[in-house]
């Protein structure tokens, strides 16, 4: 069964935004992985970006 019913008689302008629409989201679900698996380090490095910045005072 088709992810949307009746593909066929929709119109372009229709088909246009659910491609659209697939698009946007696959886009945010990647983009949201990569964060997700990117955070850790970023707050690792800021931590250790401020400690630095402790000792040196």
């Amino acid at each position: 069964m088709a992810l949307v019913p009746r593909w066929q008689y929709m119109t372009d302008e229709s088909k246009a935004l659910a491609k659209g629409l697939a698009i946007s989201g696959a886009i945010l679900v990647i983009s949201l992985i990569i964060v997700r698996a990117l955070l850790p380090w970023v707050l690792a490095a800021l931590a250790v970006w401020w400690l630095w910045k402790l000792v040196k005072k």
